[in-house]
């Protein structure tokens, strides 16, 4: 992470920037230098090329969104979060919009593809627990589509301001640890029986903007994407 204005190597000439960023561990100190700090790097940065037609496109999350009662919620819905991974990137939002650039914000949500199996690895070692209770719904998207979300944004004439990048399919955990053993042939998931209410995030993203623009998914659900990633040995 750069901590002055320089960017060695920056170009002088810059139509589109997206900051896609990896805080690389779950710290509020890692997430704040990477997502706020940073951001005021790159901002300063760019404010010296003088381009008045410059857009900058964002990645940020799904966890903006406080919603943990299964509710469907999209580009409009409120953004309360209460952890601080989603404070920050928040803020970093909201930095971006008082910049005065053209911009767009992508909220993803969660990513998976080749080098990104963990949940596969889970189901594979039985260390997978579902709740059928207390539906746990989760939303996805592969990592080729996020390459795919990106680059389509950026060909907009006239994006908007935030969009939300997930697949077709917010489902259950449940639903997708079992279709994956059932693909993996391995015994399903065991089931939590405590009666527990999950803590995790628990909401349902709608993709509609999305689709509106325009975009058509390689991997529209997770049968397509866990299939291509088991189908390539991960």
């Amino acid at each position: 992470m750069a901590t002055d204005t320089e960017f060695p190597g920056f170009p002088s000439e810059v139509d589109h920037v997206i900051y896609c960023a990896a805080a690389g561990e779950r710290s509020e100190q890692r997430y704040r230098s990477t997502y706020v700090e940073g951001l005021k790097n790159l901002l300063a940065r760019l404010d010296q090329l003088s381009n008045p037609n410059l857009r900058i496109i964002f990645v940020s999350s799904t966890a903006v969104y406080a919603q943990n009662k299964g509710e469907w919620v999209d580009e409009n819905s409120e953004t309360n979060p209460g952890s601080f991974s989603g404070q920050i990137l928040l803020e970093a939002e909201q930095l971006l919009a008082n910049s005065g650039y053209r911009h767009t914000v992508v909220r993803l949500g969660g990513i998976y593809g080749l080098g990104r199996a963990h949940f596969i690895n889970q189901v594979k070692k039985s260390e997978v627990v579902v709740n059928e209770q207390y539906p746990h719904y989760t939303n996805r998207i592969h990592s080729e589509d996020c390459a795919g979300v990106l680059q389509h944004i950026m060909n907009l004439v006239q994006p908007q301001v935030c969009y939300l990048a997930v697949d077709n399919a917010p489902v259950t955990k449940a639903e997708v640890a079992d279709w994956l053993a059932d693909e993996l042939a391995v015994e399903k998931p065991r089931r939590d029986m405590s009666g527990a209410v999950p803590k995790s995030q628990n909401k349902r993203c709608g993709n509609a903007r999305l689709i509106e623009s325009g975009y058509q998914f390689e991997y529209p659900t997770y049968r397509e994407g866990y299939a291509a990633v088991m189908a390539a040995g991960i």
